[in-house]
């Protein structure tokens, strides 16, 4: 029942099945960051819709590029950017058994890699990497695209401060199958994601559908060339709504046209009344030297409704005790408005995360 076996049985040959540009392509489901993980049903006119919006507009590949990361092919993010891209492009890809940030520079080094797909948690540890002693080669790079998680400025910053790179920001969704909101060289403004990648609109409406004026915080919708088809799954009335997809993050468009990431909206901490976002709470954290990378949410509070909490992976050989709990809740008071401060720091190994290195904060939020 091997599957090797079984298939070392067929002929070597397999003729093409005729399909249409509207049959179903793929079902990929997502990674379940906020529980249950959900089937998305995509046509085969989907699968070239993102390799000709944001890989032919944004990412612009050449046929000489070398593609390689971390995502895992079973996952979009990973589908688009070492499958469906490169091959649309006429490009290779590298692909890694093992694809952490260390295995990711060796192979760099090794293969002249040309584009990088990775999440921003990597960026950061390849950042420590760089600064070593005998530090990888990674002058072959000239594309980095950071997806699957908000990129902090500071690591925009601190990787192009290294690297001389811009990093390529993006959201996309499992739903939409790849990105739909970015920007790349010029375009770029640090602290934002981008703008809407030609082929696609986006808005941000409150939670009546109504859109709501420039620099404030509402829900992101967005429709292109790609909808979300979920797989007889009720919450598709959920995603969604009047011809647009709605996807769960809370965001700002500025009256520049530029879209600003603000939290997941199930992310949102409302502690005293005060409405706080978990991910701005991070950034600060992640600006101290002994933060490796930290998540905040929202615990339970018979006073206040919630409190924040803060859980962190420090550097090795710092202490995880209450002396640098409290130097880090002072850090972030010096720099944001008190309320905001974390109530509790939790020291962690690691933070939970989806096979395609996505955090789950609601493992956090009920670590039961």
């Amino acid at each position: 029942d091997d599957l090797l076996t079984l298939a070392a049985r067929r002929p070597g040959r397999y003729e093409a099945v005729a399909t249409a540009a509207d049959d179903v392509a793929l079902i990929a489901f997502t990674s379940g960051t906020t529980g249950q993980p959900k089937g998305c049903v995509h046509f085969h006119r989907d699968v070239l819709a993102v390799a000709d919006t944001f890989s032919a507009h944004v990412l612009r590949p050449l046929p000489d590029d070398v593609f390689a990361g971390s995502p895992p092919l079973a996952f979009t993010f990973g589908l688009g950017g070492l499958v469906v891209f490169p091959l649309r492009a006429g490009a290779s890809a590298v692909l890694l058994e093992q694809a952490g940030p260390k295995q990711l520079l060796a192979a760099i080094e090794r293969h002249r890699v040309s584009v990088l797909f990775t999440a921003p948690t990597a960026y950061r540890v390849m950042l420590d990497e760089l600064g070593a002693g005998a530090a990888p080669d990674i002058t072959s790079l000239r594309r980095c695209v950071s997806a699957g998680e908000n990129l902090p400025e500071a690591t925009w910053t601190a990787w192009y401060g290294r690297t001389g790179l811009r990093l390529i920001n993006g959201i996309g969704a499992t739903e939409l199958l790849h990105i739909f909101i970015s920007a790349a060289d010029g375009d770029i403004r640090p602290g934002t994601t981008g703008r809407p990648v030609p082929g696609w609109q986006a808005r941000i409406v409150d939670r009546d559908g109504k859109e709501v004026p420039d620099g404030e915080e509402g829900l992101l919708a967005v429709r292109g060339p790609v909808g979300c088809r979920y797989l007889a799954d009720p919450r598709q009335a959920e995603y969604v709504r009047d011809g647009w997809n709605v996807t769960g993050d809370t965001y700002v468009r500025r009256p520049d046209g530029w879209f600003r990431y603000v939290s997941r909206a199930d992310d949102m901490i409302i502690s005293a009344g005060y409405n706080i976002a978990g991910p701005q709470v991070e950034e600060v954290l992640l600006g101290h030297p002994d933060v490796v990378e930290t998540a905040v949410v929202g615990r339970p509070d018979e006073l206040r409704g919630q409190v924040v909490v803060a859980y962190a992976v420090v550097r090795d050989g710092v202490p995880r005790d209450s002396v640098t709990a409290a130097a880090l809740r002072a850090f972030v008071r010096a720099r944001l408005a008190p309320y905001k401060s974390p109530r509790e720091i939790v020291f962690l190994d690691a933070l939970p995360r989806t096979a395609t290195g996505k955090l789950q904060r609601f493992r956090l939020r009920d670590p039961v």
